[in-house]
């Protein structure tokens, strides 16, 4: 979670909004690490989440299989969202950490439970609640400082 939490700093100070992910291999090597870039493309769908998941399936480059991440583990800081969501399912992400719960568009536990919704062919392992209030401190002052 420090690996995330250092992405999602970074992505701050390039005025995104300060999420970062890293996502591990089963030996918990890191495979890929992002931080928002929103801002920084102009992409609407460039989540911390959605570039860790492309970088990581890049780096693992299994032929046509690479996008298959069954044993690896994505780690947030930020409960994702119902998009983000979707991509970990889709990606078969084995499991899932995050930090900071989110009341307002959070897709793992707050408003629905995406990745591990029994109607999907795949299901996601979840850890909630990591260094939250350090991940939800992050995010806090990002906002305060830019009302």
């Amino acid at each position: 979670m420090r690996e995330a939490l250092a992405e999602a700093s970074a992505a701050g100070l390039r005025g995104d909004v300060p999420i970062g992910a890293v996502l591990l291999d089963a030996d918990g090597a890191i495979l890929a690490r992002a931080g928002n870039e929103r801002e920084l493309t102009g992409d609407p769908t460039a989540h911390a989440e959605m570039l860790a998941l492309r970088r990581g399936a890049e780096a693992l480059g299994r032929g046509g299989s690479g996008w298959r991440l069954e044993d690896c583990t994505l780690v947030v800081t930020l409960e994702p969202c119902t998009m983000c969501a979707g991509a970990i399912v889709n990606a078969r992400v084995g499991r899932l950490v995050f930090g900071a719960f989110d009341p307002k568009a959070g897709a793992v536990s707050s408003l629905r439970d995406v990745v591990r919704d029994p109607r999907l062919n795949h299901r996601v392992e979840v850890t909630a609640g990591v260094l939250a209030d350090e991940c939800g401190e992050v995010l806090h002052r990002f906002f305060d400082a830019h009302r």
